[in-house]
């Protein structure tokens, strides 16, 4: 039998895609096959027609939903975040990686950026007997590589696919139970006044356990994160060591944060 035998017309196919998509944010070719039931490369031809119209993003693997042009809603996924400043968060993943010393345990928040700061610990020879503690699937299986060099801690409890995080109920278990040196967290927005915040209200009561668990907090945030304010509030300036960011950072807007007793690193080419 044929792909034609067993669905819909192409045209009504790609709109229950396009639904799809928007309702999951992320899909991948593989899934979409699966509940199609046609081929793979049925999939491509149908996802580039909708990119073609712009009402997807074309991405590694699958599609997402909205445009660079016109995003679907505040919080893009973690698929889509990863084509924005690739370069400006290697680097920061790097300086932030190099902060990290052998025999330290440290915490691994979700996000693209704290994504390259595991791509940037497994590049790093020299640690040993690293504990990391996350609640990123992705990040997790990053660095199953590493191990036994490096102890690979998840944290626990329900899974946003959006992010492909781990949030209450129980994400927080394993946070009350443990004392890291160092907790690398990520965010949706760095302001003077409204302290760092995230767009995503779960997430964001995962963040505020992670720095009561670690004896020193880093955020890590690209330069298109600074001056903005989202929806909650993880902490306020106060309550963070330093920031790492790009040099891409406008540098009144970082004179502003050092200036409230921020320390700002700005990772250069």
């Amino acid at each position: 039998m044929t792909d034609a035998q067993h669905t819909p017309p192409a045209a009504a196919r790609r709109e229950q895609m396009r639904t799809l998509i928007e309702e999951r944010g992320f899909a991948r070719v593989a899934q979409l096959s699966r509940q199609f039931g046609i081929s793979e490369v049925t999939v491509r031809a149908d996802l580039d027609a909708l990119a073609d119209d712009n009402v997807v993003q074309r991405v590694h693997g699958g599609a997402v939903a909205g445009t660079p042009a016109r995003p679907a809603g505040l919080e893009r996924p973690f698929e889509q975040s990863m084509l924005a400043g690739s370069d400006e968060k290697a680097r920061i993943g790097r300086a932030a990686a190099a902060l990290i010393e052998s025999d330290q345990a440290v915490v691994l928040d979700v996000g693209t950026t704290t994504t390259a700061i595991a791509a940037a610990m497994l590049e790093r020879d020299d640690l040993q007997n690293v504990v990391v503690i996350t609640n990123a699937l992705n990040i997790a299986l990053a660095l199953e590589p590493a191990i036994p060099r490096f102890t690979v801690v998840v944290t626990g409890g329900t899974l946003r696919p959006l992010q492909h995080s781990l949030v209450d109920p129980l994400a927080g278990v394993v946070l009350d139970r443990i004392r890291a040196d160092i907790a690398f967290i990520g965010c949706s927005g760095v302001h003077v006044t409204a302290g760092i915040t995230n767009v995503n209200l779960p997430e964001a009561d995962v963040k505020r356990r992670m720095i009561a668990t670690a004896a020193r907090t880093i955020v890590v945030a690209d330069s298109s994160k600074l001056g903005v304010a989202q929806l909650s509030r993880v902490a306020p300036l106060a309550e963070i060591d330093t920031l790492i960011t790009g040099d891409e950072a406008d540098a009144a807007v970082v004179e502003t944060l050092r200036a409230a007793g921020l320390r700002v690193i700005r990772a250069d080419h």
